[in-house]
This record gives structure tokens, sequence and C-alpha cells, in this order.
């Protein structure tokens, strides 16, 4: 029996990749708050595991191993605007430095969650492949 590990951790694989992608945006987003003009921009992470689940679906088989194998980086989701809170300061940056760090944090700690869950699903496979023993 052939044991598929896109079914054991795809999802959560994905997860891990969306949220290390929205780390950098929101990252990029406080790098710039200093910028004149700058808008602050993120992802959406619910349209961003629909669009990887449906790319998942729709995407070719690799049929040798020298083919590439297809990644979805924060490019391919539609980078948003953030609607700001505070009214402009006048130079045009959206940028909220607090909203930002806290966005950064929670993303940070879905991020660990999900890292935890994929640590608990191989360890648990392994403990199957092994009998049990390990």
């Amino acid at each position: 029996m052939a044991i598929n590990l896109d079914k054991l951790v795809g999802f959560h694989q994905r997860a891990v990749n969306i949220r290390e992608d929205r780390m950098e945006v929101i990252a990029g987003n406080l790098a710039n708050a200093n910028t004149p003009g700058y808008k602050a921009r993120d992802i959406d992470f619910n349209k961003a595991m629909s669009s990887a689940r449906e790319h998942q679906q729709g995407s070719m088989t690799r049929t040798s191993d020298k083919h590439f194998a297809g990644k979805m980086t924060a490019s391919q989701f539609e980078l948003q605007y953030r609607v700001p809170n505070q009214p402009d300061t006048g130079d045009g940056n959206t940028v909220e430095v607090q909203a930002e760090r806290n966005a950064f944090l929670e993303n940070g700690m879905r991020y660990q969650a999900s890292l935890q869950f994929l640590d608990g699903k191989l360890k648990g496979m392994k403990k199957a492949l092994s009998g049990g023993n390990g």
C-alpha cells in the first residue's frame, strides 16, 4: 500500500507556506513604515488556501524527477491593500506599525501551531512505519 504524504500533510504544508509568505509581506510593510506613499499590503489567508487547493487539484503530475515541482508563492496570491484605521498623516503611507506588529505576531503563532501539527503528523507516521517502537 502506497503512502500518500500529500494526503497526510498537504493541507498543513500549504498553510505553512502561505503563512511564511504572509510573514514576508507583513515584514515588508514594517520595513516601509516611514516610506512616503507606501501602501500596506496583506495576503488573505482563506483566499490563498482556496487558491492553493484549486491549484493543487488542477496541477499536472510530474513524470520525471528532472521536472520542476510547482510552488505557489506570495506573488501568485492576490496581494490586497490594507484599509487603514487611522487618518492619513499627509505622506500617503498606510502602514500602521502596531497593527502590523499584531498581525505579524498572530501569524507567527499560527505558523508555529501549523509546524507543531505537522510535526505530530510526521511523528505519528514514523511510529506507524516502525511498528510503534519509535
